[in-house]
């Protein structure tokens, strides 16, 4: 098992889905959790099924565009848990237009939520991560960094950005600070609710595996990175995604 016993971690967009999965996987492992969401009560949420399973955590409301808000996070956690030795950025936001439709507000908030956020996170937590032993970044990318989707121009450069500023900030903040990216694919979080049956199970038919992704998996992958037992990874993307960017059916014969 995964020990993540006297850690302290942070986890953004951390009130649903993915973020909320390993939110309670790090916990569930023995870290303490800063939540942090633009949600305070979905955050809360979060902090309670922590506590209920005794577990440590306090919920922070963040907009994880913003520093000022990064600054109140980081206070927060310091005060509560202590020193974090491991940041998840997993804040969420999806604007999907054409580039040619798609207003500069729109592109400005996905690159503010996505990309942004990350360079917040560095600026804020560099100095608690590098103290020793040692600590961990997690970014979350997606499979859209390897993938192109109609009408998702933001999306796709912001989580394309993510993979090469993982891999610059492994050159900067190393020797002390391993910093990686896990790239989910089609995992069932509550932003396809909005989504038919139909496409759903089209989109599991299109991976290796036949199926959906479980928030769960992702937050087994990123308590992984963030472990000793990834102690030699750092600048990696890994793909979580059930081979969804490997699997081609045959066209059909014209």
């Amino acid at each position: 098992m995964i020990d993540l016993f006297d850690r302290t971690a942070v986890v953004t967009g951390g009130g649903a889905g993915i973020g909320r999965a390993t939110a309670l996987a790090l916990a569930t492992r023995g870290a303490a959790v800063g939540v942090g969401d633009i949600d305070l009560q979905r955050a809360a949420e979060t902090a309670s099924l922590i506590a209920d399973a005794g577990g440590r955590a306090v919920a922070v409301a963040a907009d994880a565009a913003s520093a000022a808000d990064w600054t109140r996070l980081a206070e927060t956690v310091r005060a509560t848990l202590g020193r974090p030795s491991i940041v998840v950025n997993n804040a969420f936001y999806l604007a999907v237009a054409p580039a040619t439709d798609l207003d500069e507000d729109g592109w400005n908030r996905q690159l503010a939520v996505s990309l942004t956020s990350v360079y917040h996170s560095v600026r804020t937590f560099a100095g608690d991560l590098a103290a020793p032993p040692g600590g961990a970044i997690v970014n979350i990318g997606s499979v859209h960094s390897r993938l192109a989707f109609p009408g998702h121009p933001a999306y796709a450069a912001s989580k394309g950005a993510i993979v090469s500023l993982t891999q610059q900030l492994a050159v900067d903040l190393g020797p002390t600070v391993r910093v990686n990216a896990v790239l989910p694919g089609p995992i069932l979080t509550p932003q396809w609710d909005r989504l038919s049956d139909e496409y759903r199970e089209r989109a599991g038919r299109q991976t290796a595996l036949l199926r959906l992704g479980r928030p769960e998996e992702v937050a087994a992958a990123v308590c992984f990175l963030a472990s000793d037992a990834a102690s030699y990874i750092t600048a990696a993307s890994l793909l979580v995604d059930g081979g969804y960017v490997v699997r081609k059916d045959e066209a059909e014969p014209a």
